[in-house]
């Protein structure tokens, strides 16, 4: 019983219920990373370029291709040929470089945020005990 109790008060703790949203807000996060690489920009660069500009259908086939195989890295796959495929590395960098760069701009807009916060001032002495400012007069009653 001591470890389902153990095993509860960890999960309810705030910081693994913020890193259960955390989790959950990136993988949302990286579907539309996803869709503006595939959607926005890689067709932007392929009109660029003058061309279609698909990397998922760069690869190099490694093996032999059974006869009546299409040429095609899905049909590849399924038929078990052994393909280099670089285009989609190409892809799934491109997502990184965009959402690294995403993070790089929040976080360096929250570390601006946090110098721009006042800084708090601390709070104005109180007055001396009873005892301390008797004290004080037989003291300066004493230096005359």
């Amino acid at each position: 019983m001591g470890m389902v109790q153990e095993f509860k008060e960890f999960a309810i703790k705030g910081n693994v219920m913020d890193l259960a949203v955390g989790v959950i807000i990136g993988a949302a996060f990286g579907k539309i990373v996803d869709s503006v690489v595939a959607d926005l920009i890689m067709p932007i660069i392929a009109w660029i370029m003058g061309g279609k500009l698909d990397f998922s259908g760069m690869f190099f086939v490694l093996g032999n291709v059974p006869p009546g195989t299409a040429q095609t890295l899905d049909a590849l796959k399924k038929a078990q040929v052994p393909v280099f495929a670089y285009g989609s590395f190409i892809t799934i960098l491109v997502n990184f470089i965009i959402l690294a760069f995403i993070i790089f701009m929040m976080i360096k807009q929250v570390n601006r945020l946090k110098k721009d916060t006042p800084v708090v001032e601390v709070a104005a002495p109180t007055e001396p005990a009873e005892d301390v400012l008797l004290l004080r007069e037989i003291r300066d009653s004493l230096k005359k």
